[in-house]
């Protein structure tokens, strides 16, 4: 089932790689209900792959608010005592950043492919 998220994350971004060598991470969002009279919020998981957990990792740290696109899926476990367990996450296709440059914090840092000049800045206006 396709899933879609906007929050922020809840902890730093431990990027991890596997004995194969494949990145990955886990981490948790936390979204506002828009539609609530109260504050009120959700706290989805998400996990990330590949070249999208290496620029996830790259780029993000807890606080960052991003919006994320991919798949909800049930994970089956066992914990420790034998008790079987099942988690929901968003396994995530791709991803995008939600703040505005002037949102930014000091210590947060973005490509400059997403810095866009503004209009009047650009030869051709």
């Amino acid at each position: 089932m396709k899933a879609y998220g906007l929050g922020r994350l809840t902890k730093e971004v431990e990027l991890k790689y596997s004995t194969s060598g494949t990145a990955y991470l886990s981490n948790s969002i936390a979204c506002d209900r828009k539609f609530s009279k109260e504050k009120e919020t959700d706290f989805f998981n998400i996990k990330a792959f590949g070249k999208t957990a290496e620029a996830m990792g790259k780029f993000l740290k807890k606080g960052s608010k991003i919006f994320v696109e991919g798949n909800l899926q049930n994970d089956e476990y066992t914990t420790k005592e034998g008790v079987k367990k099942t988690s929901t996450a968003i396994y995530i296709e791709s991803w995008e950043f939600a703040e505005s440059k002037g949102e930014k914090t000091e210590k947060e840092e973005k490509p400059d492919f997403l810095d866009v000049p503004d209009i009047a800045d650009l030869p051709f206006s």
